[in-house]
């Protein structure tokens, strides 16, 4: 027959281990530092906190580099400080529609498609298509717009497209720059022509009247 139980026969299930208390001197079987090392910012509390990038609170690298145009430009979407970004959905996606439905971002919703209709639409040409459908999207792509109205269907945009900027090259010198030059050389030769005989006749006068003298 078991014991009777009372309090002087309690223990716990299962042996109790004490936790190793740290930091408490050297006989507390840690050493000095505790397995810190000396001093120093990782032997403090916290130190193991700092966020990503952080350099001991001086100028961070990714601050001390010189700043590249490309993907960080406004007009680099999306990653740019306007930032957008569209939800895709293939053509081959849109088969589980019954012909001549009308897709719209809600539609999309309802079929799972989507997750919600916070962020804008895309349809992409991947897949067939061979439904009759309404397509109202905010963009899609030139391939699903061929497919879509080959298989009998229309689309319309909820966002109009944004007009692309042309890019702005070097001058170019204005080709009539050439012959205008030309034509200005032609005449300044022709006006110094003339000039020529009548030199060349002062000069043989000259010579003439000095000819008498020196006899």
């Amino acid at each position: 027959m078991a014991d009777e139980l009372n309090l002087t026969s309690l223990k716990p299930a299962q042996s109790r281990k004490d936790r190793k208390r740290v930091g408490r001197g050297i006989g507390s079987g840690k050493g000095r530092y505790s397995g810190r090392g000396i001093k120093g910012q990782k032997s403090r509390a916290g130190s193991h906190k700092m966020r990503a990038g952080f350099e001991g609170g001086q100028m961070p690298i990714y601050m001390r580099l010189g700043k590249q145009r490309g993907a960080t430009s406004k007009d680099a979407m999306p990653i740019g400080p306007f930032r957008t970004s569209t939800a895709p959905v293939n053509v081959g996606a849109l088969d589980r529609f019954e012909d001549g439905a009308e897709v719209t971002p809600e539609s999309l919703v309802e079929v799972g498609l989507l997750k919600n209709t916070k962020t804008d639409v895309k349809l992409l040409g991947n897949g067939d298509l061979k439904k009759k459908l309404i397509v109202r999207v905010h963009a899609i792509s030139a391939t699903a717009r061929e497919k879509v109205e080959q298989a009998g269907g229309t689309v319309s945009l909820l966002k109009e497209p944004k007009p692309k900027k042309k890019k702005k090259h070097g001058k170019a010198k204005p080709a009539a720059a050439a012959p205008a030059r030309e034509a200005e050389a032609e005449e300044t030769s022709a006006k110094e022509a003339p000039e020529a005989p009548e030199a060349a006749s002062e000069a043989a006068g000259q010579a003439e009247e000095q000819a008498p003298e020196d006899e």
